[in-house]
């Protein structure tokens, strides 16, 4: 049995072939590595697939043992911090099962180097997401995943090429890019920058009317597809998160192409499969290397 946990913007996904379960990121605090016995006997789990926040301090699918700050360069920065990602980690890598930690992407990642003209790409889930598209799609396609915040990724000959994240181009329903009315707030010492991401979403900047909100997500995430597939045309289109069948039809049409959708269970269920294939000796995951 294998595992994949994906460490959300407000809940903590576990997943494998045969179940799956969810935790708010405040559920998480109280976790223990006996909440997995919802997915499996302890002693039946073979291995596990991890999350944790940017994951930007390394860019190998590692083992946790060799995991040093959880994976990341700091806690401060883009996104809440409630604790229960922080427990997970720790509970898994107390527990002795065996444990990799998936990398986001950002400018140590073996991606087209045009893509680190910005610091940060995608987190880590998203690599999750896209194995599981590839799995069911073929080797090149592009994903975005829009819910709390839109993340579009492309893959192109089973490769990660590069990624728009959240705080760049499409804005989701809590967090976007800081537009010139954010950067004033935040030089005016009303908000932090951080908190001004927190805020730049959909569900702030736009009322709840005629579906503008849902419409507008739909545009950008169309528009982050449509830049990625000038970099490769014949790649196949999916939408994943929990905003996806929502987006879908204003998706297809601004696209002209058929969209595959996807569950929000598509992120924790592609890292199960990274799991199994990873300790069944698979050197590279969509072109990241692994660090046993």
């Amino acid at each position: 049995m294998f595992i994949g946990i994906d460490h959300g913007t407000t809940a903590m996904r576990f997943a494998s072939d045969t179940g799956q379960f969810k935790l708010t990121r405040e559920e998480a605090t109280g976790f223990t590595a006996a909440d997995l016995g919802r997915l499996s006997p302890p002693d039946e789990i073979e291995g596990i697939a991890l999350c944790y926040s940017m994951g930007d301090n390394f860019s190998k699918i590692t083992d946790i043992k060799k995991i040093k700050n959880r994976g990341i360069v700091s806690r401060e920065g883009a996104g809440k911090h409630i604790g229960g990602g922080t427990r997970v980690f720790d509970e898994i890598k107390e527990s002795g099962i065996p444990t990799v930690v998936i990398p986001g992407l950002h400018r140590g990642s073996p991606t087209d180097p045009r893509f680190k003209a910005y610091s940060h790409q995608s987190s880590p889930e998203k690599i999750g997401i896209a194995y599981a598209v590839c799995h069911d799609l073929g080797d090149d396609v592009v994903v975005s995943d829009a819910s709390s915040n839109t993340v579009t990724l492309l893959v192109t000959a089973g490769k990660l090429v590069g990624a728009f994240d959240a705080c760049i181009f499409a804005p989701g329903t809590r967090h976007g890019a800081l537009d010139v009315n954010a950067i004033r707030m935040i030089d005016a010492g009303e908000c932090t920058a951080n908190e001004a991401f927190q805020r730049a979403g959909v569900d702030y900047t736009l009322p709840d009317e005629n579906n503008l909100r849902i419409r507008t997500v739909a545009m950008f995430s169309a528009m982050e597809c449509a830049a990625l597939l000038l970099l490769n045309s014949r790649a196949r289109v999916a939408l994943a998160g929990s905003l996806a069948p929502h987006i879908a039809p204003d998706v297809e049409s601004l696209l002209g192409l058929d969209v595959t959708v996807y569950d929000e269970w598509c992120a924790s269920r592609g890292l199960a499969d990274i799991a199994r294939d990873v300790f069944s000796g698979s050197p590279d995951i969509l072109g990241i290397d692994v660090d046993l």
